[in-house]
């Protein structure tokens, strides 16, 4: 049986699980939140980046992706940093949809799935 391997677990979540070859991280929000749509989505990226090479990977292994943002409106901005960040022909399967966020500061939170 393959061994479940969770990154910076706490009482609620798991930064990553890795099982199996998969990664699976949790929904990442910028460390500043007073920051505009771009800035806050490139930290984003930068902090998927920093998880995804602590277990070997990135993200030009990416499958799936979960976005949300406070406003739809900002989807042009968010696609901007996101398809800047994307590998070419490295595009995941994607959502992304409006949500009422967990802090009233967070403009977008990112959620992936990939493999090694």
């Amino acid at each position: 049986m393959s061994k479940i391997i969770r990154t910076e677990p706490n009482p609620i979540l798991s930064k990553v699980v890795e099982y199996h070859g998969f990664l699976f991280t949790q929904g990442f929000v910028a460390r500043d939140l007073k920051a505009d749509i771009t800035a806050q989505t490139k930290d984003v990226l930068a902090q998927i980046d920093e998880a995804l090479e602590l277990h070997g990977t990135d993200n030009t292994r990416l499958l799936q992706a979960q976005i949300w943002l406070k406003d739809i409106n900002d989807r042009d901005a968010l696609n901007a940093v996101w398809s800047a960040w994307l590998p070419k022909d490295g595009a995941p399967a994607r959502a992304c949809i409006q949500a009422t966020m967990a802090h009233p500061d967070v403009l977008v939170e990112i959620m992936l799935t990939c493999t090694k």
